[in-house]
């Protein structure tokens, strides 16, 4: 296994040197493993389903299993969710990594308030989280919505029992519906914009809230991320009991970190959170340039000092503070075992995984969106450190505080030198 440390890509020696310095220095309390993974092609079936579109994923400690929920808006298969297990020691570091570890062992279908299966493009599911409560376990999922011209549908937070009845619908609030034009771009448009909605969901360790984001910013707060700049982004708590929101953050969401090839699409979104602590929050941003491929960044945010927003119909012209972010890890910077660099694919599922040789994990799984080109990837990664209580410096003031000091010392080396 390789670990890895986060640190930006920095062209002026000295001020790489620096960084390096604050990394085994400062940031040794948090590094990763790249254990390895497992992918399936977009052939795979499983209990007379297309497997694909897994856009999240939730780790059942209880039964060492995981559940995984498809995004398949019942163009395939009847909307669904999955059970399996994932065996790390069979994963590999490689690109040509093949299904060893993954077992399916269940699938089941996602019903209405009716009972009904959803029919075709009347659901969208993309995050999903299992609660163990006092009265047995059930299933926290989002919906993201539309906006199109075909129709508008509101974003969801639901809850499920285990086979797929629905329990109950968390209130969201009116910011976040669709109103006004199918592009979300006119004048008094507002509520999310089409596909770059409720892509992420996380419960609190309390299991006293669930933390609930969109992929980009909503119609009235700004435009979405570009090359040359980022956006803000909504997270909004929600109260576990009740189902209410009781508090919204803004996340600011990195700009495209690299052009598209030939003028072609680019873009970048959360994708999904992961609790850490009280307010503490893994981020996982996903971009993708045409020409280029996908890029994968891991961040910690916390909502400490952070304006709650809740009461803001609208970000524009609005003074706040956003939440804090530190990088944690570019997945760029993994490598398998020959040397070469991870091929990623669409990666947009999160969760603590089980451990492996004695240290905490993260799992992350693609969502090939169904494509020929495209694969169902899981990568584990160990763990080294506590992230509920050892901040990381942000890497930007440790590369400014310490390049000076580099830059110093090579001035009087110098200085020697030629006396």
């Amino acid at each position: 296994m390789t670990r890895f440390v986060s640190m930006p890509r920095l062209r002026h020696p000295l001020a790489a040197a620096a960084l390096l310095l604050a990394a085994q220095g400062a940031c040794a309390a948090v590094s990763f493993d790249y254990i390895g993974q497992a992918v399936l092609s977009t052939s795979t079936t499983f209990a007379g389903t297309r497997v694909g579109g897994l856009s999240g994923i939730d780790y059942d400690a209880a039964t060492q299993t995981y559940v995984a929920i498809s995004d398949d808006r019942s163009q395939y298969n009847p909307a669904h969710y999955y059970r399996m297990t994932l065996d790390y020691s069979q994963f590999s570091r490689s690109n040509t990594a093949g299904t060893a570890g993954v077992q399916f062992t269940g699938v089941t279908t996602l019903r209405d308030p009716q009972g009904e299966p959803f029919g075709l493009n009347r659901v969208d599911g993309e995050s999903i989280r299992l609660v163990r409560g006092a009265n047995g376990p059930t299933l926290l999922w989002t919906n993201e919505g539309q906006r199109t011209g075909a129709g508008f549908q509101n974003p969801t937070l639901r809850e499920a029992y285990l086979d797929g009845t629905h329990a109950r619908e968390f209130s969201v609030p009116q910011t976040y519906l669709p109103v006004g034009t199918p592009g979300g771009q006119a004048a008094g448009d507002s509520g999310i914009r089409n596909n770059l909605a409720f892509e992420s969901l996380t419960l609190s360790a309390d299991g006293k809230s669930a933390y609930v984001a969109t992929e980009s910013a909503l119609a009235q707060d700004g435009g979405i991320a570009t090359v040359d700049a980022g956006t803000q982004v909504r997270i909004a708590r929600f109260d576990y009991a009740s189902g209410q929101r009781n508090a919204e953050y803004v996340y600011q969401l990195d700009a495209i970190p690299t052009a598209p090839v030939g003028g072609g699409s680019a873009d970048n979104g959360l994708v999904e959170l992961l609790a850490v602590g009280e307010g503490r929050l893994l981020a996982l941003e996903r971009s993708y340039a045409a020409g280029v491929g996908n890029n994968i960044r891991l961040y910690l945010t916390d909502t400490a000092g952070a304006t709650d927003v809740a009461g803001l119909s609208s970000l524009a012209g609005a003074g706040f503070a956003s939440m804090q972010k530190t990088l944690l890890l570019d997945l760029g910077t993994l490598v398998n075992a020959d040397g070469s660099a991870l091929k990623l694919d669409n990666v947009e599922g999160l969760t603590w995984g089980a451990d492996h040789n004695g240290e905490k994990t993260l799992l992350l799984v693609s969502d090939n969106n169904f494509s020929g080109g495209q694969f169902t990837q899981f990568i584990a990664l160990g763990i080294h450190g506590d992230l509920a209580v050892t901040p990381v410096p942000e890497p930007s003031t440790y590369a400014l505080m310490l390049g000076g000091v580099a830059l110093l010392a090579w001035q009087r080396r110098r200085a020697a030198v030629q006396r």
